[in-house]
């Protein structure tokens, strides 16, 4: 505690604004507890850039924690880029804060001689990346923190090639920003450097997300769309791309499109939770529409409801719109004709089913961890390649390579597209879904979020992830664990046969058991917000689409009794 005390007094200098040092004072003399919540460790880049709590403190997003981010940011491009001139470009989402807090970083940019082209008022995230090499900058910033609670903000950091910072960049960054003090921030920003941009990059933005996500599918007079920005950045751009595509029936749920920070309508502005989408659906059975759309406050993921096969409007999750899209790119390519150097790509904790159709299709099939950042790691490492798409079960997707990062704005188009598609063929999206099933295996996954608060949370979190590895089981649902995928030592260990073998991807906290009928669990903490995620991947064989109900059951049963066994419920 005497450390914690030591760092809140060192913001009671001249440097910081009177408001912030009078609020230190108050929790030094009045609330301890919360006091050591603010102060006891820095912000941390994790799999989302910087995200957390806004307010004043080391633990919080502030002025000072992200003037100091971009003062480290700042010196190592200078470094890395000395003598050239260094461009950057920002924008920022519908959260309270958001804009002033990008004016801040700008200032800091500006005042560290870095040109900054600054979006005039919110965009998505997507838009971001493109405008990273649309503008040939050679670094991006978003203020944005996703789909966390209306609290949080978040600092997510482009490199040249307009993906998320990686290895080694990311921890050469944060070393340059943990050497500095805040009193090392400049904040005596250079106007002249700070460019305010809008519709230009809008337009060519729109222009490639039309390109790349329209594939003239049929039916499109007679496909009905309910759209919903939950109060976000994608009222920017998704109804002016549906409608370039050609799509005109598209109803925007008019209560959740004007961009608010305090997302008056949902309990959470998240599209992997069903109430987040409620009001979408509500509104698509009272009007007979085909499919609801909803997005993420910053636009990189999309939540999608259709028609099952009893004609109720039901949501599919990331990991079933990721296969839907992936196998309609994937015909769409084969049509084309395969070059040779095709490849898809998923995480290690989403379905194993992208890699049977990989297989399938004669396509490489990589694999990384949680996050997209490493997704488009892929893109730069292997130029020689040629990316086709590729998703995570959290909801993202990525069409082809003109974006870096998921993107919510052309996967929309795409799903419209498949759904229109389908439509027109006498089909739906959900059949076609099921089809997928009957040609590469039943897989169904199930997430497990337990979410862990502060100092305490972090340990209790620490400590479930220890039991994991050292305690591990020897069944699950009846099937003897086969392999332990350990990131952390990079060894995968058959615990049947003594068999190691090196894992090729970068080290990270997260352990996965598969067993021998294909069963996996995976642990891992999130990176951007205190929870533990358990992720449940099971499959089986579908013989016929007549029989998908039954399977579907079974499937749940064996996912609720792995829950009762491994006590996650």
């Amino acid at each position: 505690m005497d450390t914690i005390l030591e760092t809140a007094k060192s913001w009671l200098t001249d440097f910081f604004d009177p408001k912030v040092k009078e609020e230190i004072q108050h929790l030094i003399d009045n609330d301890t507890e919360e006091l050591k919540d603010r102060f006891y460790k820095n912000m941390e880049f994790g799999t989302g850039g910087m995200r957390g709590v806004m307010g004043v403190g080391t633990n919080r997003i502030n002025k000072y924690t992200l003037g100091k981010s971009t003062q480290g940011l700042s010196n190592y491009l200078k470094k890395v880029y000395a003598g050239e001139d260094i461009k950057v470009v920002i924008a920022f989402d519908c959260r309270h804060n958001s804009d002033t807090l990008a004016r801040t970083v700008a200032e800091v940019f500006s005042a560290n001689g870095i040109h900054v082209y600054l979006f005039s008022e919110l965009r998505t995230t997507p838009e971001l990346s493109f405008a990273v090499r649309h503008l040939n900058c050679h670094a991006g910033i978003v203020l944005t923190a996703s789909h966390n609670p209306p609290e949080y903000n978040g600092y997510k950091v482009y490199w040249t090639d307009g993906g998320q910072i990686v290895p080694p960049q990311d921890g050469e960054i944060i070393s340059e920003i943990n050497s500095l003090g805040f009193e090392d921030i400049n904040f005596n920003a250079n106007e002249s450097l700070i460019t305010v941009i809008d519709t230009d990059v809008d337009e060519a933005f729109i222009e490639a997300s039309v390109k790349n996500g329209n594939f003239n599918a049929a039916g499109k007079d007679d496909f009905k769309i309910v759209f919903t920005s939950l109060h976000g950045t994608s009222i920017t751009a998704i109804p002016e791309v549906l409608k370039r595509a050609g799509y005109e029936n598209v109803t925007i749920i008019e209560e959740q499109a004007k961009p608010d920070g305090s997302f008056p309508t949902v309990k959470s502005p998240n599209p992997e939770e069903s109430e987040a989408l409620s009001m979408a659906v509500k509104k698509a059975e009272e009007i007979g529409a085909d499919m609801v759309v909803g997005t993420d406050p910053d636009s990189d993921r999309l939540g999608i409801a259709v028609r099952n096969l009893e004609g109720k409007m039901q949501i599919v999750n990331g990991n079933q719109a990721m296969v839907l899209m992936t196998k309609f790119l994937l015909e769409k390519r084969k049509e084309k004709g395969f070059k040779g150097n095709e490849f898809i790509a998923t995480t290690i904790v989403s379905t194993p089913m992208m890699e049977v159709m990989a297989k399938a299709y004669g396509v490489e099939f990589k694999t990384a961890l949680t996050g997209f950042k490493w997704i488009g790691k892929m893109i730069k490492d292997f130029p020689q390649s040629d990316f086709i798409g590729g998703g995570e079960e959290s909801f993202g997707y990525m069409v082809g390579d003109f974006v870096r990062d998921k993107d919510a704005v052309t996967a929309t188009l795409l799903a419209c597209e498949i759904a229109a598609q389908a439509k027109a063929n006498g089909s739906s999206f959900y059949r076609d879904l099921i089809d997928c099933y009957v040609d590469y295996g039943f897989y169904k996954e199930h997430l497990i979020s337990l979410t862990k608060k502060g100092m305490s949370g972090a340990e209790e979190i620490k400590q479930m992830l220890k039991d994991f590895k050292e305690n591990p089981v020897e069944f699950v649902a009846g099937s003897k664990v086969k392999w332990i995928e350990d990131y952390n030592t990079s060894r995968a260990k058959n615990v049947l046969t003594g068999e190691e073998k090196p894992i090729d991807i970068p080290k990270s906290n997260v352990l996965i058991y598969e067993t021998e009928d294909g069963t996996r669990i995976a642990a891992r903490p999130s990176g951007t917000e205190p929870k533990v995620k358990f992720y449940i991947s099971t499959n089986t064989k579908l013989d016929k689409a007549e029989n998908f109900t039954k399977v579907s059951a079974q499937l749940d049963a064996k996912i609720k009794s792995i829950v009762s066994e491994l006590n996650l419920g």
